[in-house]
């Protein structure tokens, strides 16, 4: 995987050989973004299922392993679904070692379904976006919160690189972490696609000003009244509302929680020192006392349509779209 905590300074694809060092990589957030969490978690499985098998421990152990892996990252559920679907495909063999190898199969097939998912969601997310659009859009939600491709910046690189559409992003910075302005726009310059860096709290101005045609966002949990996505979204999604300003989220099925509501999801609160230091660099009292809530929980009334790979829903079809889900078939979807 990218070790995405050295970009854009630096470039490295790193190995993780075994299940602590995957743990440690979804923790430090070298590897995050609800899709690739999800692969992620796969392939945690297998590494799981492989050092049961060479140190002949029980299934138990396994079952304890996997728990504390799916349980990581509490408010993203992509990464305990990936975790639960190749656990459960390793349950169909009978040895260790056929464990192991249904969990690599499985973990190998969710690897091809997500570009292939990304994709779809580029191409019915596409539709949105007008020849000229200038989109606005938080955090990262693009190949490197995916396999590949992305899910928001996928419908953008489909309008650019596939429909030949100009679009013009304002990226915003997302802190603490800044994955829109280290991430985002790394991604976006790499494509060619224009893009302009801005501080979250500028978001405001521009949508005021009527320079934004349209918010863009990934999520990290789909439930039945709204949405959970990275920390500042809520904002940008009431300040869109106010200017009557289109608010799309861009999130693949495996997002979709829809049995359960907000009052039903922990949200991950994460250490002090994020918003202490930025990088090596001391930028507040040792002593202060932070909240760092890692996302926020946005309502459905602030949602103009979600963009799925089976196609575009309004909020007041989600219904429709559960039962899409449910039933595998592609009823449900309309045009917006």
């Amino acid at each position: 995987m990218i070790d995405q905590t050295l970009l854009p300074r630096e470039f490295k694809v790193i190995e993780c050989r075994t299940l602590s060092a995957l743990k440690e990589a979804i923790l430090k957030m070298r590897v995050r973004g609800a899709p690739a969490l999800a692969v992620a978690g796969a392939f945690g499985v297998v590494l799981a299922c492989k050092e049961i098998a060479a140190s002949s421990q029980s299934q138990e152990a396994l079952k304890k392993a996997v728990a504390e892996l799916a349980n990581l990252r509490p408010t993203a559920v992509n990464l305990s679904y990936g975790v639960q679907r190749a656990f459960s495909a390793a349950l169909r063999g009978g040895t260790a070692e056929e464990m192991f190898e249904e969990a690599l199969k499985e973990a190998k097939k969710m690897l091809a379904e997500d570009l292939e998912v990304n994709k779809k969601i580029g191409e019915n997310g596409a539709k949105l976006l007008k020849d000229g659009d200038v989109v606005l859009t938080h955090c990262n939600a693009g190949r490197l919160a995916c396999v590949g491709w992305g899910t928001a910046l996928g419908i953008i690189r489909t309008a650019v690189l596939k429909e030949g559409k100009r679009i013009h992003v304002f990226a915003c910075e997302t802190r603490p972490l800044n994955q829109g302005s280290r991430l985002t726009a790394w991604e976006l310059l790499k494509d060619g696609i224009p893009v302009t860096l801005i501080a979250d709290s500028a978001s405001a101005k521009l949508m005021r000003d009527g320079v934004v045609d349209c918010v863009l966002v990934g999520a990290d949990r789909v439930v039945k009244d709204g949405f959970f996505n990275k920390i500042g979204t809520y904002m940008h999604a009431v300040i869109a509302k106010e200017h009557s300003i289109p608010f799309y989220v861009a999130a693949p099925l495996s997002s979709f929680d829809l049995r359960r509501s907000e009052k039903d999801v922990k949200v991950e609160e994460r250490g002090k020192e994020e918003l202490i230091f930025v990088g090596r660099e001391q930028i507040a009292p040792l002593n202060v006392d932070v909240r760092n809530p890692a996302f926020d929980f946005t309502p459905l009334r602030f949602v103009s349509a979600f963009v799925t790979e089976k196609g575009v829903f309004r909020p007041e079809d989600l219904e429709n779209l559960e039962k899409s889900i449910q039933n595998g078939s592609q009823n449900g979807s309309i045009s917006v």
